[in-house]
């Protein structure tokens, strides 16, 4: 029974080391200066496709050292920043960037906000003013009632004494 427990335990290490993600290979920085500088500039630029609230800057992920790794080749060819970023944006979309660029595809990304507040603000407004409606007028039994509650007390004592006979 100990040893079907043991192999089982080392079976599961096994298998865990085997699912695991290799390590990702060192980094090697550019051998000029303002080039490394660049790419480390469009490191936090860059969204990590695993973290995804992550530059690959920050990222441990394997495909953020990966990222890093074309960022810094593309760099050493001599692409611009914004051919780098277009090539990342071809590869994973608009939402590799921190920043998308504002076009149609992303309207409701930037302006998808603000239009959500301000439909609130209308809603609030429109119930607002919805609700102000005005109360019916007062029936004249109604307003007798009224009359009698708000009259002054000494006033009616005044009136009761003048009603009443006197002896």
């Amino acid at each position: 029974m100990r040893r079907l427990a043991s192999l089982t335990a080392a079976l599961s290490l096994m298998a865990g080391a085997a699912l695991a993600e290799p390590p990702p290979a060192p980094e090697r920085p550019l051998p000029d200066a303002a080039q490394e500088a660049r790419a480390r500039a469009l490191f936090t630029d860059i969204r990590c496709v695993v973290c995804q609230h992550e530059s690959i800057a920050d990222s441990p992920a394997g495909i953020a050292a990966d990222m890093r790794r074309l960022v810094r080749e593309e760099i050493a060819a001599g692409k611009s920043d914004q051919a780098v970023r277009q090539d990342l944006v071809r590869r994973y979309g608009d939402y590799i960037l921190f920043q998308p660029p504002v076009r149609t595809g992303t309207w409701l990304l930037w302006f998808g906000p603000f239009a959500l507040v301000l439909g609130a603000g209308v809603l609030f407004v429109w119930r607002a003013r919805r609700r102000r409606a005005e109360a019916p007028p007062l029936t004249a039994e109604e307003e007798r009632a009224l009359a009698e509650l708000t009259a002054d007390p000494a006033a009616q004592s005044d009136e009761t004494e003048s009603l009443s006979p006197r002896s």
